[in-house]
């Protein structure tokens, strides 16, 4: 299963979903959806799982402001990972 990835407008937001597990051939796909005029909000209820990369891309928008909403707790905790290892 590949990550499907649906971009619209709510309420003058940007809003990118995602399903599936997203991996590393997503990913540029995931980056040119994020970009709009303000920090996109991604709904991420239905990701399944996210390679290294897609990690790395998943934090990097939240760093850019963009908000993860429906984020799996164990995604959440390998975000957190990274984020600290960045801090080394």
């Amino acid at each position: 299963m590949h990550c499907r990835i649906e971009v619209r407008r709510q309420d003058n937001r940007h809003v990118v979903h995602l399903a599936g597990r997203l991996a590393n051939q997503e990913v540029p796909e995931l980056l040119e959806a994020c970009i709009a005029d303000s920090p996109p909000i991604l709904e991420l209820d239905e990701l399944v799982s996210a390679h290294a990369v897609g990690l790395d891309a998943l934090l990097r928008i939240e760093e850019r402001g963009g908000q993860l909403v429906g984020l799996p707790e164990y995604i959440r905790l390998k975000l957190n990972a990274l984020a600290r290892e960045r801090l080394r």
